[in-house]
């Protein structure tokens, strides 16, 4: 068996498992407020199921498979990207798998747990400016690439069309099919916008009245992990606008106080920005219910809590 037959082979077992995540249906969050309302739904796509942890598996196995075959990742050459983690860590266990390097930009006061997988995995890791946030590992990233344009294999999630193409794929069509058409709503938060833009134009097709619902946090400065405030910040070039419906803004304590309840009270315990995109929906599904409508409400939460348990929140009353 030849190298390429043994990396094809590795490949295929672990890309195989990206992807056909559970859709969870959470009830307690709302029935506060639909008690005597028909039909109001939430249910949330649990991306903590994939190989590598979160969303992000989906997005970076398209863009390695993506650079394989038109050979700008080609051997010798080091996978470089900028993340804020989840799409570091699926690079990062991608190439463990398939046997390329890895070297990530990325700011240096993302969790604890993060670190430990990326070194796990074997990553080398380019440590930015905190108060940067994740424009500042774009810009170092972007930086390297230019200095060293032969070594790297430079992936820029954030302009790559393989980003959201891999939710228009694959998160649409499984949301469309585990809903059996029903979905009315989408909502999602924005970091790179892959999957609200890919998943977003998948399920228009199917169903041209979807009501599309972006989340991004409130400020500049905030504690989402992974979620873009665009206004003041650099805006992927993947990312559309006039794709929503509408935008809500979270704020960094209501998700905290969501990602509590979530565990307290539905046994989840789910990532920041996964409780901040259940935050929007909840929002949402209140508004509906006001209004006497039915809905089907679906979003996607990221990844779980095991990235982020040494943050302060948890121990707060």
């Amino acid at each position: 068996m030849t190298q390429l037959q043994v990396e094809q082979q590795l490949g295929f077992s672990l890309l195989e498992r990206v992807g056909n995540t559970p859709l969870i249906r959470l009830d307690r969050v709302v029935q506060g407020f639909v008690q005597g309302v028909e039909g109001i739904t939430l249910l949330a796509k649990a991306e903590w199921s994939n190989p590598g942890g979160s969303v992000k598996d989906r997005a970076a196995a398209s863009m390695v498979r993506e650079a394989r075959a038109n050979g700008s990742l080609a051997p010798g050459k080091t996978l470089l990207d900028a993340t804020s983690g989840n799409t570091g860590i699926a690079y990062a266990m991608l190439g463990a798998a398939l046997g390329f390097p890895v070297l990530l930009a990325m700011p240096s006061n993302v969790s604890t747990e993060r670190k430990r997988i990326l070194q796990a995995y074997g990553a080398k890791v380019e440590w930015t400016n905190p108060d940067h946030g994740s424009d500042g590992a774009i810009r170092r990233a972007r930086e390297l690439a230019s200095n060293e344009p032969e070594r790297f294999c430079y992936m820029d999630q954030y302009s790559n069309n393989a980003n959201w193409r891999a939710h228009y794929e694959t998160t649409g069509p499984e949301i469309w099919r585990q809903t059996s058409g029903k979905v009315t709503h989408f909502v999602a938060g924005l970091g790179t916008s892959g999957t609200f833009m890919g998943t977003v134009r998948r399920l228009r097709e199917l169903n041209p009245s979807l009501r599309a619902v972006s989340m991004q946090p409130d400020s500049p400065f905030h504690g989402l992990e992974g979620l873009k405030h665009m206004a003041t910040a650099i805006v992927p070039s993947i990312y559309d606008p006039k794709l929503a419906d509408r935008n809500i803004e979270v704020e960094t304590e209501a998700a905290y106080a969501m990602a509590k309840q979530l565990a307290r009270e539905e046994g989840l315990l789910v990532g920041i920005s996964a409780a901040a995109a259940i935050v929007a929906s909840v929002r949402v599904a209140e508004e509906e219910a006001a209004a006497g409508r039915s809905a089907t409400i679906v979003t996607v939460l990221p990844d779980s809590a095991d990235k982020y348990l040494s943050e302060r929140f948890w121990e707060e009353a």
